[in-house]
């Protein structure tokens, strides 16, 4: 950098997001930086001359009042316009804040501002590809930047000043092969980025010093990963006794509190795998159930020479076990911890196809960014697991390319590789419920020496084994790839391999005109059959007078002509073949191949790969048929064909599961563990699916009454009965009750829904009628986001409500005051057409079962445990569980719901009254 660099960074607050709708500044904040050093702020009220919106009020917390004496925008647009000028403007998303600028000055009169432009979002994104988010406050949180009041242009601007300087320090970190990959990139981008890596460049060249911690392969500077050393007995024993375990654990946490209920886990876990025992534990929230495992687990592993698996679902937990829970375990015991993370190949990076990639520089601006990041972001990681990357719907796409697909011996350094060499010298193994399933299938097994298996979030084993066996098509997906190879004058990849062969001469022409016949006749019986399912999901839908945009169709109800889609199948192995025959007529000339055209062969060949994987798909969807089986179409009416999926999933998973495990019986102990394993009258619901004998015990382990003091459990005995009333006065009411509750706790709401369509309609109702306009409403399937995007919008805001359906109803963590209260709005049964179920429970009552208390109530319970394990996550928490679906009060099965509940406070009271009961609770718990 230029030491008389001079920067500009820029925050605005306004009223809306659109300034041709007519929004405006109501605050803007400028940072003047040079040298990495704020020379001068400056900040400013600006009097929008309109109305702020309430909900603007809420996120800045300015308010009319805050801009009644400021001037308009034209009182100070000479001041910005000046400070603008010699300077590169930077804001944490240019895009908005200088268009919003350039307008408002425009219309003050001023020229068009002219000059450099640094967004903080893209550089953020290159330089930490690894970051949960990339809002501003999330940011200054990572990396602990002062903010004190996001949202306001103050604080913001001063926080992006720092973010930059961040950035800076973070590039001069690199290793100067990396710097000098992202400058060869860096003119793609859409800031000007590309002076700042020159800078670095210029500061890297010129301290001559080598840099240590690094490996270089494939031309990439790759971080060197730590290497486990041989392993070592423990210094210490297992601490049997109460007492032993209260020493150890208070040495090393000194405000450790201790639970009978964790040291009693704690010795379950260590005899079952001292006597290699099979055991079942369901712990509750408040026990400390990842430490009640994994200090016995530990032990063992030291002083047998064993080592111990543990497998979970999601990779959160895998996240929280890796960077907080063995950073304790080490802390507890003094000791190191070997331990290793092992996913399966997918999702590590295939270095060498990613350097095949930087040999062409034609790619996208979504592809340039993502590869920025990937270059970044191999200086940086230890473990070659692309899910740590941060990245775009295109970037996403991106990384489907540089996938390890197969593995190889590799001749430079693999990822894949090093973990599983990790693996054999570490004391524990982390891995994922998916990659422990993928043993059945793998030909060389990977975890024949595990002398345990901790099997945690063991009810989702079930699931994960369902989703190891489905199949899933979609109509884009295919398309998607039919694009890439393109037709004749398309430009597409056809195309360029076509123009490489005419230049060379090593392929005959008439291989290139079979090829494009094949491609067409494939893509056209594809639409054909494609046009006749659409057809005729149309004609079911219409019969059957849905109304709901989002369908869902079982495969059964359709005519399938198989010997049609048999034709698809064949058509893509033609191509298939064509193609090939063209690759190996290029690889007869391998010593004259230059990087382009093998980029070029490269990406072919990674199609063919896709299209094997594709016809193999469609054949087990479409031709062969398995009565084992259920598949079911997924479609929006808005947009037919292009949503149109087929699902295909097992209808049960028990027989694999136990064929997983029959080995791992007969060596080692398995320990199943959960927050919900059993149901009131069902016990062994979970385990009977896991395969688990009836001769293995199950130990429910409670947290005491005093962890759920700050509960309390609510009945509406007045709602309406869906039965009896319409839909739509049924919605009136639950809207009205849902009003009434937040208003009472203002807001920290979660409402808990089992229908989509029913949620989208409460919704709408309650924006309609504009009583929580003072609120920030976010709802699943209607707010843009995902899952945890919405979970961090909610909790910026403290009149906010969350409305969600299933995947809210678990693995959801508000803890502290973020959460007043969770609203049940119906029990949550599965919808009789929600095709699982049915294919569920037709199965059961072929076999003369009752599919209702046999999958329908234990199912629901378990969701029910969950939903309440939302609202209480320590023994600080307290929180409102309000049920308004009067099944639970008025049907004999609703005790069951209530038994699956701890100990708490239950009140069945009308609505008028539960809102006064819930209103004077709420103001004595904040008094």
């Amino acid at each position: 950098m230029m030491e008389s660099q001079k920067y500009a960074i820029v925050d605005l607050e306004t009223t809306g997001h659109s300034y041709i709708n007519g929004d405006r500044i109501i605050q803007i904040a400028i940072v003047i930086m040079k040298e990495w050093h704020i020379e001068k702020t400056f900040t400013t009220f600006i009097n929008p001359q309109q109305p702020i919106p309430l909900f603007i009020q809420d996120l800045t917390n300015i308010t009319d009042t805050d801009v009644a004496k400021a001037g308009a925008f034209e009182a100070y647009g000479q001041t910005i316009y000046d400070l603008l000028q010699d300077a590169i403007f930077v804001a944490h998303n240019t895009d908005f804040d200088l268009a919003f600028l350039q307008a408002e000055l425009s219309r003050a009169g001023f020229p068009t501002w002219r000059g450099k432009k640094l967004d903080t979002v893209e550089l953020s994104k290159i330089v930490f590809p690894t970051a949960l988010s990339y809002k501003l406050g999330d940011l200054a949180q990572e990396l602990n930047i002062p903010l004190k009041q996001a949202h306001r242009a103050d604080d913001d601007a001063k926080a992006t000043a720092k973010l930059l300087k961040a950035c800076w320090n973070e590039l001069l970190s690199l290793p100067q092969t990396t710097i000098e990959q992202l400058h060869k990139r860096s003119f793609r981008l859409k800031s000007d980025i590309s002076h700042l890596l020159f800078a670095a460049l210029h500061i890297k060249r010129s301290k001559v010093v080598a840099e240590e911690g690094y490996l270089y392969a494939y031309e990439l500077a790759i971080k060197r990963p730590p290497m486990n050393k041989q392993k070592t007995a423990a210094e210490n024993e297992y601490p049997k006794t109460r007492k032993e375990k209260l020493a150890l654990l208070q040495k090393a946490l000194p405000s450790f509190e201790e639970r009978p209920q964790q040291f009693q886990m704690m010795d379950i876990v260590w005899h079952s795998l001292q006597d290699q025992q099979e055991t079942i534990i369901e712990a509750s929230t408040g026990i400390g159930k990842t430490l009640s495992y994994l200090l016995p687990s530990f032990y063992y592993a030291k002083q047998s020479g064993r080592k111990i698996g543990i497998s979970t679902y999601t990779s959160n937990l895998l996240e929280q076990l890796v960077y907080e829970e063995f950073v304790k375990l080490e802390q507890i015991t003094g000791e190191r911890v070997h331990i290793a993370l092992l996913k399966g190949m997918q999702n590590y990076i295939d270095i060498g196809r990613f350097a095949q990639i930087l040999k062409v520089d034609d790619e996208s601006y979504d592809e340039a960014l993502a590869i920025a990041q990937v270059i970044t972001w191999l200086a940086k990681t230890e473990t070659g697991d692309l899910s740590e990357l941060n990245m775009s719907g295109g970037g996403q796409l991106f990384l489907e390319k540089i996938r390890k697909l197969q593995w190889t011996a590799a001749q430079q350094f693999d990822f894949y590789s090093y973990a599983i060499e990790q693996s054999r010298h570490a004391d524990i193994i982390m891995t994922n419920h998916a990659m422990l399933l993928a043993d059945l299938v793998r030909q060389e097994q990977l975890f024949d020496t595990i002398g345990g298996w901790i099997i945690d979030e063991a009810h989702q084993f079930i699931q994960a084994a369902v989703q190891q066996d489905e199949k899933i098509f979609s109509y884009t997906a295919w398309k998607y790839i039919f694009g890439q190879i393109g037709l004749p004058g398309e430009g597409q990849l056809f195309d360029k391999l076509q123009q490489v062969a005419l230049i060379t001469g090593r392929v005959p022409k008439r291989l290139f005109k079979q090829a494009e016949q094949s491609f067409h006749r494939l893509v056209v019986m594809f639409d054909d059959v494609m046009q006749a399912f659409t057809s005729q999901l149309q004609r079911i839908i219409r019969q059957a007078h849905r109304q709901e945009m989002k369908q869902s169709v079982m495969l059964s109800e359709l005519s399938i002509d198989v010997q049609h889609c048999a034709q698809v199948s064949n058509l893509m192995q033609n191509w298939i073949d064509s193609a090939e025959h063209i690759l190996q007529m290029f690889y007869e000339h391998r010593e004259e191949i230059t990087r382009t055209e093998q980029y070029i062969l490269d990406e072919w060949q990674y199609w063919i790969h896709e299209f094997k994987i594709k016809v193999a798909e469609w054949d087990e969807l479409f031709v062969m048929r398995q009565a084992d089986y259920f598949a079911w179409f997924e479609l929006d009416r808005r947009s037919i064909p292009g949503s149109i999926q087929l699902l295909k999933k097992p209808l049960h998973v028990t027989s694999s599961i136990e064929q997983l495990f029959a080995s791992i019986r007969e060596r080692t102990a398995i320990i199943w563990t959960s927050g919900t394993l059993t149901v009131p009258n069902n016990e062994r619901f979970i385990a009977d699916q896991l395969g688990i004998t009836q001769d293995v015990p199950i130990h429910q382990l409670q947290a005491a009454s005093s962890y759920y003091q700050g509960a309390r459990c609510f009945i509406v005995t007045d709602m309406p009965d869906i039965q009896t009333v319409s839909q739509h006065e049924y919605i009136e009411e639950m809207a009205y009750a849902i009003t009434r509750i937040v208003r009472t706790t203002e807001g920290r709401c979660f409402v808990l829904f089992t229908s989509q369509d029913m949620l989208r309609k409460t919704v709408l109702l309650i924006q309609e009628s504009k009583l929580l306009d003072d609120y920030m409403l976010f709802a699943q399937g209607i707010t843009a986001g995902s899952r945890m995007r919405l979970l961090k919008s909610f909790q910026k805001f403290s009149h906010s409500v969350l409305f969600g359906t299933n995947s809210f109803w678990e693995g959801v963590d508000v803890p502290g005051d973020g959460l007043a209260a969770v609203i049940v709005v119906r029990l949550p049964f599965s919808a009789p057409n929600e095709p699982a179920f049915k294919a569920k429970s037709q199965m059961l009552q072929a076999k003369g079962h009752n599919a209702f208390t046999q999958l329908a109530l234990p199912e629901a319970v378990l969701r029910f445990k969950q939903g309440f394990g939302r609202l209480i996550r320590s023994s600080q928490d307290s929180g409102a569980f309000i049920i308004l679906d009067r099944r639970i009060d008025a049907k004999s099965y609703g005790k069951e719901f209530l038994s699956a509940l701890p100990p708490i406070s239950i009140q069945k009271l009308s609505l008028e009254h539960m809102v006064q009961a819930l209103g004077n609770w709420y103001n004595n718990r904040h008094e």
